[in-house]
């Protein structure tokens, strides 16, 4: 008799299966071998859907072992094994499982999922700690994919005005952009839709100047205008930073889909950095050097999305050149707004 038990966490069935006794079974087939091929036979037939060709095209071996109380088929690889125990029958194809129980409530039916070549597994049964885990380990954050926006900066009093005797930082907002490439995540959900999410990421940011100059470092180290005494045709600084955050995330459903918010930390090491002139005449120039940046910085970062498509705001706490060495000695904080594709959400 077949009965259909709704699962309480997902929309699938799960079979539950009313057996005879255990014992009776084993009374009707008493002979090892008719034991031995009512198994393996019904094996089979359970694996039809979850043997691949790959390894129905392998060359099987089977192995049989026998003791008064057990007795164990296995053909292939833990391809298929049917074991025969006191109290139970368990068979085994693939990384799939069935167990036949023998208990003092009648004999009970549960399916199994085989952790790699162990014997360990994951029980489809009702344990409570098993529903909680398998939903932990479905939480998926939105850190890994590509990211493209707008970087600007802002004074120690969060202005975008910047100070008249460092004008020559004025900045072209529209071109001035922020490419990252966000290559690995790792998610820890504490439920389904609620985690903490993490990674690491490259970005690359480019201040592009406004006016026709560049900047140097000055002979008493503090950054300082760089006129090149030819127009140009654009001037700007560029960075590259290793980014790691460790954000929480929460996914709110919306229609069979997911919004998702996530905030909290974001820290980063500098990688490189350059200036670059480009001459009207197509020539350009480019410097290497540290020119007073942090090596480390840190701050906050936000986002908001729906599904795979987010919108995001980063802001560091850290000034962007060291205390007391930016231009004109002053600290510059900077930011980044824009949007990302993750690839895994």
């Amino acid at each position: 008799m077949l009965l259909l038990k709704k699962n309480s966490y997902s929309r699938n069935f799960s079979p539950v299966i009313s057996v005879p006794s255990l014992k009776t079974i084993k009374i009707f087939i008493m002979k090892k071998n008719g034991l031995i091929i009512l198994l393996i036979t019904i094996a089979f037939q359970l694996s039809a859907q979850d043997v691949t060709k790959e390894k129905q095209n392998e060359k099987q071996i089977a192995a049989v072992t026998d003791t008064n109380e057990n007795t164990k088929v296995v053909v292939g690889k833990d391809l298929i094994s049917v074991e025969d125990r006191k109290d139970a029958v368990k068979v085994r194809i693939g990384n799939r499982g069935l167990n036949i129980l023998e208990s003092l409530e009648g004999p009970k039916v549960a399916f199994e999922k085989y952790i790699g070549n162990n014997n360990s597994y994951e029980s489809d049964g009702n344990d409570q700690d098993d529903k909680k885990a398998r939903r932990r380990s479905h939480f998926k954050g939105h850190w890994s994919g590509i990211e493209f926006g707008f970087n600007n900066y802002v004074t120690s009093d969060r202005s975008m005005v910047l100070p008249s005797g460092i004008n020559y930082m004025n900045l072209q907002s529209s071109i001035s952009n922020n490419f990252n490439i966000n290559f690995s995540q790792l998610s820890l959900g504490f439920t389904r839709h609620f985690g903490i999410v993490t990674g690491l990421g490259i970005n690359w940011n480019n201040y592009k100047f406004d006016g026709n100059n560049n900047i140097q470092k000055g002979n008493d180290g503090i950054i300082e205008v760089l006129n090149p005494g030819f127009d140009l045709k654009k001037s700007k600084l560029a960075t590259i930073y290793l980014t790691l955050p460790v954000m929480l995330e929460i996914q709110i459903p919306a229609d069979y889909h997911h919004i998702n918010l996530a905030g909290g930390f974001i820290g980063a090491i500098k990688l490189g950095s350059h200036t670059k002139m480009v001459y009207k005449d197509g020539n350009d120039v480019k410097s290497y050097g540290d020119f007073n940046l942090n090596m480390l910085r840190y701050g906050a970062t936000v986002r908001v999305g729906y599904q795979n498509f987010q919108i995001y705001g980063t802001y560091y706490k850290t000034p962007l050149f060291k205390t007391g060495l930016g231009p004109g000695g002053y600290d510059l904080y900077p930011f980044e707004i824009g949007f990302a594709l993750t690839f895994n959400g």
